[in-house]
């Protein structure tokens, strides 16, 4: 690592520590557990930390102890938190038109549908907003089945597209187990993940061949004429940023295109700057053109909840005439809309989408790469941007993973003493299963992350040693 004593420590890059009123925070916790449900959890099993403040890259807990924000909350905290230009624009909005509903137009959901096609491949000129990304994941494939006349969809395991019925059918992590019904015509196909193929692949250009000649013979055995989309994370988030390989995105473009099937890009996590680029798409096979693409997340950095799915041409003609069967009271809300114009305009003017590249390339990349160099557990880096995962093993040689598949209990304690270390040293990082993520907002100062790379190795040394 570099010269550590040349390093600035957290005192010197952190922003001043708010007053924190811990007497509100102890009322907030005891509240939080007599009437708060939590999601994906054990209600009695919780004990959830107190957040009093956060700014930039930092937040705050009920205690007044300080975080470097490496998970980005969930990894949507694109621009940081407290913006001053978002926070003012959602101010100025609440003044003058906190709500309207969505039948009619206003100026802030107008100018934000024009900034998000702006962004997007030509010829998806058209937003229907939601209130986050399961439900643009539901409406996208209303759209595609309403579209095709066809009901069958098609999504890869080691995914995530949301909580909502479609959504989570969808998914292909475990959290669906407990909530497939086996209902909503949804078959899950195996997508490339070389570092653990499933097609004995050793190399990328493999990789890609097998993987699609794969989903072809899925396609195949299903029906052609049966599949109205075929939906895909961009780059698969909480599943383990797996950005695909050469050429499979333009293989299943070709593959959709050969039978008259929608291809869906889930952005909803890789949007928005998170990969240094506006979408991820943009980086990939010189860009893949889907049908359809949904958003949410980093398109206002979770400020106020938005979401969105952006239509091609030809969907949008076939609800010219024929009603579209959908709607929502909150679509296109006036704070979330102000929120995205806000943040849309501030990651232009700041440059922030170049500067996640930026840091992806000369920090976070060659950082990770050489935490892996010192540290054995660690089995593979991969990514871009602000958008890494470590892929933490017990053994490097078979590859065998830290902890179990849906590792939960006794387990997954390796996992869990991992973020107890990185938590004493003031990181809160974001994990899932056997892989420690590195997502820190795309405004991270380079001094910022080499901090937060720091701290990582000094928790990986006292768990794992070396």
């Amino acid at each position: 690592m570099t010269d550590v004593a040349a390093q600035p420590t957290a005192d010197e890059l952190a922003p001043p520590t708010p007053v924190i009123d811990r007497e509100a925070a102890r009322r907030a916790y005891d509240d939080d557990r007599a009437h708060v449900f939590h999601s994906w959890s054990a209600q009695g099993a919780l004990t959830p930390m107190v957040v009093a403040a956060a700014q930039g890259c930092w937040l705050w807990d009920g205690e007044g102890n300080r975080y470097l924000d490496f998970s980005s909350q969930l990894v949507n905290t694109n621009i940081g938190h407290q913006h001053p230009a978002v926070v003012a624009a959602i101010q100025e909005q609440a003044g003058r038109l906190c709500t309207i509903a969505p039948q009619h137009a206003n100026d802030v959901r107008s100018e934000a549908a024009r900034l998000v096609t702006e962004r997007a491949p030509q010829g998806l000129d058209h937003v229907f907003f939601t209130n986050g990304g399961a439900e643009a994941i539901e409406n996208a494939v209303r759209m595609a089945r309403l579209h095709t006349g066809r009901r069958k969809v098609l999504s890869r395991y080691r995914s995530y597209h949301g909580h909502t019925q479609a959504a989570i059918h969808l998914t292909g992590d475990p959290r669906r187990w407990p909530n497939d019904s086996g209902a909503e015509g949804v078959v899950h196909f195996v997508g490339p993940f070389l570092y653990r193929s499933q097609f004995h692949a050793t190399t990328e250009a493999e990789e890609s061949e097998r993987a699609l000649a794969h989903l072809a013979h899925v396609v195949e055995m299903e029906g052609p004429a049966t599949i109205a989309a075929i939906v895909l994370e961009t780059i698969p988030g909480t599943a383990g940023i797996m950005t695909p390989p050469p050429g499979y995105l333009a293989g299943v473009r070709e593959l959709c295109d050969r039978h008259g099937i929608l291809l869906i890009l889930d952005e909803v996590m890789a949007g928005f700057g998170r990969t240094g680029e506006w979408f991820a798409l943009d980086g990939i096979d010189g860009g893949v053109t889907p049908d359809l693409i949904t958003f949410a997340k980093g398109v206002n950095s979770g400020y106020v909840p938005l979401g969105g799915v952006i239509l091609s041409d030809a969907i949008h003609e076939t609800f010219r005439e024929r009603p579209y069967p959908g709607g929502l009271t909150y679509s296109g809300h006036p704070l979330a809309c102000a929120a995205a114009v806000a943040t849309i305009r501030a990651m232009e003017q700041e440059g922030i989408v170049d500067h996640a590249r930026r840091i992806g390339q000369d920090v976070l990349g060659p950082g990770l790469r050489e935490l892996a160099a010192r540290h054995a557990v660690i089995g593979e880096v991969r990514g871009r941007g602000v958008f890494w995962a470590l892929e933490l093993v017990a053994d490097r040689e078979t590859r065998e993973p830290l902890v179990p598949y849906n590792a939960s209990g006794a387990a997954a304690k390796p996992m869990n003493d991992l973020v107890a270390a990185c938590k004493r040293r003031g990181l809160l990082p974001f994990v899932n299963m056997n892989r420690l993520h590195v997502v820190p907002p795309c405004i991270v100062t380079e001094a910022e992350a080499r901090l937060g790379l720091r701290l990582l190795d000094e928790a990986l040394a006292e768990v794992f040693g070396g």
